[in-house]
């Protein structure tokens, strides 16, 4: 019996390891070709297969590098051989367009097909999982696992969690979207490099996206909580009157302006039917500096 389900599994495996193409060899085509090439074929992929696991350990590698604990490969050879078999079915749907969804995070750019595996398989994947999490948190798609992944190097402050953050924050607006809530305000605590420090700032309402991190935040100078704004500098003018000038853990420089006093008139019309104004001082943020591309 075990032998029995150890050649199911083992022809299974074959079944996602040969091409299409070979899977619909005739016996005409076989005996023209000769059964020992034909075997050949089959033992190439096998081969194939057995070297995978090797890139299997580096994917495991750079999994670890973002924080999230995997389970390295080895083991019994069948095992190895099932991993190698969803891998490779993997990458096939990766050479299919299935995994890159409409555009690169950068930008909104488009994703080259002939760029697709650059970097080899691991970047690939790689690539994958950056652009599963982004469409995730921005509420495109709905992918536990690119959260899971995500929230696990957010909760270190980690680059994984950072760049993803930064794809969102520099990214177009229609192409790439939005994070807003709880996460994003996680998000940028962590972005801003606040994880794990004394007397750090909160935040709350904040919206990530399109150039611009808007928000409240509370802290020890704000301590009724201002809302901010802030505005990516490759991609807004400098904002008019008092600002200052914020580096993200990725190195890019952000200009960020909080609501100031500012007073506010309301007309109103007097007994003597002239028009007079009510004086309120209230806080409100400056104008949204122009954007560079709309000079």
């Amino acid at each position: 019996m075990k032998r029995l389900k150890n050649t199911l599994i083992f022809g299974i495996i074959l079944y996602y390891l040969i091409p299409l193409s070979v899977m619909a060899v005739t016996p005409e085509e076989v005996a023209a070709v000769g059964k020992e090439q034909s075997a050949a074929g089959v033992f190439i992929w096998f081969l194939c297969a057995i070297a995978f696991l090797k890139v299997s350990q580096k994917i495991d590698s750079f999994m670890a590098s973002l924080g999230v604990n995997v389970g390295r490969t080895g083991g019994s050879m069948m095992a190895e051989l099932m991993i190698a078999a969803r891998g490779i079915t993997s990458v096939k749907s990766l050479h299919g367009g299935s995994f890159f969804r409409g555009g690169s995070i950068q930008g909104g750019s488009v994703q080259n097909q002939a760029s697709f595996l650059s970097g080899g398989l691991v970047g690939a994947v790689g690539r994958h999982i950056t652009q599963n999490a982004v469409n995730t948190m921005t509420g495109h798609t709905s992918n536990p696992i690119s959260r899971k992944i995500y929230e696990s190097s957010l909760n270190k402050g980690g680059a994984f969690a950072n760049n993803i953050t930064a794809a969102i924050a520099q990214g177009s607006m229609n192409m790439t979207g939005s994070m807003h809530g709880e996460q994003a305000a996680k998000a940028l605590s962590s972005y801003m490099g606040h994880v794990g420090k004394e007397d750090a700032p909160s935040f709350s309402g904040v919206e990530i996206g399109g150039g611009r991190i808007m928000g409240t935040e509370t802290s020890i100078a704000h301590p009724n909580g201002d809302r901010f704004g802030m505005y990516s500098s490759e991609q807004y003018m400098t904002p008019r009157g008092n600002y200052d000038t914020v580096t993200m853990q990725d190195n890019s420089v952000w200009y960020r302006q909080y609501a100031a006093p500012t007073v506010e008139k309301t007309p109103y019309m007097t007994p003597t039917g002239e028009i007079a104004y009510h004086e309120t001082v209230v806080r409100r943020l400056p104008d949204m500096p122009k954007r560079k591309d709309k000079v």
